[in-house]
Order: structure tokens, then C-alpha cells, then sequence
């Protein structure tokens, strides 16, 4: 066989074996799972928990931009068996680990028209990507 033709059967080989072991996706939501060690490619999820009936909102004052990219805005849910209206859900942003490096991730409960008061509540995770 010639080389051309040996390389097409093992490239399909290689990626039939990357296709079979994907990263998997980490889900951290508490910071006492920090610091938190990703690979390139890997995706973080993070989820908090909320009630933006009271006015109060997860910001995220700093995105570690430089090791992770967002994929999309925040998404709130609320728990599927309570129809209370005000009742408490939670808040989940989903990251990709897009370069190698360490960067913290900061995110703040406040109100979004206080912002000269101090949040109620902060999470803040130390990310180590390699």
C-alpha cells in the first residue's frame, strides 16, 4: 500500500478514538471544590444558587478571560416542583478552557442599581488550565 493510502485509514482510526473519549465536562458549585484543574478543551460548568425575584443578581466581576471563554450568558432555572412564584432557583454559567494558564473567576450577589453596596455574597475559584 502506499502512504497516501495508509494515511486516510489511520487518520479515520485517530479521530474514531478521540470521537470515543471526549474531556468531561466539570461541574463545580461551591468553592470549596477550588482550586479547580481543567485541560485545554474541557468544559466547566458553574452553578449558583439565586433568587432574582429579590432583586439580587450573580454578577461576574472577573471572567478569567485569559484561560476560559464563555459559552453563552447565564441561564436561571427555578426547581421543577414549586410553583411559587419568588422562590429560589439557581444561576448556571458554562465555560470551555480555552489556553493553558491560572486565573481566578469572581463572580458577586448584589443588586445591580447598589453597586456602591457591598455584595452579600461572593464566589471566588482559583482555575489551573493545562
Amino acid at each position: 500500500m502506499t502512504a497516501p493510502r495508509l494515511l486516510v485509514p489511520l487518520s479515520l482510526t485517530l479521530l474514531a478514538a478521540c470521537a470515543q473519549h471526549p474531556l468531561q465536562t466539570v461541574e463545580l458549585d461551591a468553592e470549596s471544590e477550588c482550586p479547580q484543574r481543567l485541560k485545554v478543551g474541557q468544559a466547566l460548568t458553574l452553578t449558583l444558587p439565586g433568587n432574582p425575584s429579590t432583586g439580587y443578581r450573580w454578577r461576574i466581576e472577573n471572567p478569567a478571560a485569559s484561560i476560559l471563554k464563555s459559552l453563552g450568558p447565564e441561564v436561571y432555572s427555578a426547581p421543577d416542583d414549586t410553583d411559587v412564584v419568588g422562590s429560589a432557583g439557581s444561576s448556571t454559567w458554562r465555560y470551555l478552557a480555552s489556553s493553558a494558564g491560572e486565573a481566578q473567576l469572581v463572580l458577586v450577589y448584589q443588586r445591580p442599581w447598589e453597586a456602591e453596596v457591598a455584595p452579600v455574597q461572593s464566589f471566588e475559584c482559583k482555575v489551573i488550565v493545562r
